[in-house]
C-alpha cells in the first residue's frame, strides 16, 4: 500500500470556466463596479440637487473623456504586468506641441498631426527601454513622466497659447444633435469597440493575457512578448497625445502643466475596474464603469459643495477597499482550492 500526497498551486487565471455562466458574469469585480455605479447614480439623482439635469451629464462626460480614452490602452498595458506612468505628462506635451505649432503659424490640422507623432515617438521610447533594453516599466515611465513634463514646460515656459480656431474649440465642446452627449464620445466609442475586439476576440489579445499570467509560458507558446508590449506602449502614447489635443481644444489653452496628475486618475480607474496590478486579468467594461463611477462621485460631491480634497480622499478610500477586497477574495478562493494532503492520501490508499 502506497501513500501519495498531492499538492496544487494556485495561479492567476482570467476566469474559472468550470463555473456556471451566470457566476462568471455576475460574481466578478467588474459586475460589482457596474452595480455600484447604478446605485450611486440612482442615489445621486434622488438626493443631489441638480444632478439629474442634462447639463450635468454633458459636463461629466467632457471631464472624464481624457481618462476614458487613456484608460483603454492603460488597461492592456497593466494586464501584461507593466505600467505607464507617463501618460499624463504626454497629454501635457501633446498640448504644448499643438499650441506651439499653432502659435508659430502652422495650420491646426498640421499641429494635431505633429502632436500625434510626438505621442508615437514617446510611446515607442518607453517601449524600447522596456522591451529592448529590459528596464522595468515602473522606473522607465517615472523617468519619462519627468522628461515629457520637463519638455512641455521648457517649450512654453509660463506662456499659455490660447489663439486656437473657434471652429475647433467649439467642436471639442459640442453636443451630438438632439442629445446632451458631447462629440468626443464618438471617437471614444469607436476606440472602445476596437480595443474590446482586439483584447477579447483576437490571438493578440489572448497573448496579452498570457503575458500577464506568465511571460515565459507565453513566449514558449509562440507569443512575441516584446513586440506585444512595444505595440501597447505606442498605443498608450498616441492615445494620450490624442487626449492632449482634446484637452487643449476643450479648455482653449495650451500650457506645460496641463493634465498634471492625470495618470493617477487613470491608474486608479483601471485598478478599480478590476484589472489586476499583477497582470493577467481584466475586462474593459469594468474599467469603463470605474471611470464613470469616479466621475459620477466627483460630480455629485461637487454639487453637494464637498471640497476637492475630500473628493480625493473618498476616491482613494474606494480604490484601497477595492484592492483589499480583491486580495481577500483571491485568498479565500485559494483556500477553497487547496487540497488537504490527508484526504488525498485516504482516497489513494
Amino acid at each position: 500500500m502506497t501513500t501519495t500526497a498531492t499538492t496544487t498551486t494556485t495561479n492567476r487565471v482570467t476566469r474559472d470556466f468550470d463555473k456556471p455562466l451566470w457566476r462568471r458574469v455576475l460574481l466578478t469585480r467588474e459586475s460589482a463596479i457596474v452595480g455600484l455605479l447604478i446605485v450611486v447614480v440612482a442615489f445621486s439623482m434622488m438626493t443631489v440637487r441638480g444632478f439629474a439635469q442634462p447639463i450635468t451629464l454633458n459636463y461629466l462626460l467632457l471631464d472624464i473623456a481624457p481618462i476614458l480614452l487613456i484608460a483603454l490602452p492603460m488597461a492592456l498595458v497593466m494586464i501584461t504586468g507593466e505600467i505607464d506612468l507617463s501618460v499624463g505628462s504626454m497629454v501635457g506635451l501633446a498640448s504644448v506641441v499643438t499650441g506651439g505649432a499653432v502659435h508659430i503659424g502652422l495650420p491646426i490640422e498640421v499641429a494635431m498631426l505633429l502632436a500625434l507623432a510626438v505621442g508615437v515617438v514617446g510611446g515607442a521610447f518607453n517601449g524600447f527601454l522596456v522591451t529592448v533594453v529590459g528596464l522595468p516599466s515602473l522606473a522607465v515611465t517615472i523617468g519619462t513622466l519627468a522628461l515629457f513634463r520637463g519638455l512641455a514646460v521648457g517649450i512654453l515656459g509660463t506662456t499659455a497659447v490660447t489663439d486656437f480656431p473657434e471652429t475647433w474649440t467649439a467642436l471639442a465642446k459640442a453636443k451630438i444633435a438632439g442629445t446632451t452627449i458631447p462629440y468626443i464620445m464618438v471617437p471614444f466609442l469607436i476606440l472602445l469597440v476596437v480595443f474590446v475586439l482586439m483584447l477579447h476576440f483576437t490571438p493578440f489579445g489572448r497573448g496579452i493575457f498570457a503575458i500577464g499570467q506568465s511571460k515565459d509560458a507565453a513566449r514558449f507558446s509562440g507569443v512575441n512578448v516584446e513586440r506585444t508590449k512595444f505595440i501597447l506602449f505606442v498605443l498608450a502614447g498616441v492615445i494620450s497625445a490624442f487626449a492632449g489635443i482634446y484637452y487643449t481644444l476643450r479648455f482653449g489653452s495650451a500650457r506645460g502643466d496641463n493634465a498634471t496628475g492625470l495618470e493617477l486618475q487613470v491608474i486608479a480607474a483601471v485598478v478599480l475596474g478590476g484589472v489586476s496590478v499583477f497582470g493577467g486579468r481584466g475586462q474593459l467594461y469594468g474599467v469603463v464603469a470605474a471611470v464613470l463611477l469616479i466621475g459620477v462621485l466627483s460630480s455629485s460631491l461637487r454639487l453637494a459643495n464637498i471640497t476637492s480634497d475630500v473628493i480625493m480622499v473618498i476616491t482613494g478610500v474606494l480604490l484601497i477597499l477595492s484592492v483589499v477586497g480583491a486580495s481577500a477574495l483571491n485568498w479565500l478562493q485559494s483556500r477553497r482550492r487547496r487540497i488537504n494532503p490527508l484526504q488525498v492520501a485516504a482516497t489513494t490508499a
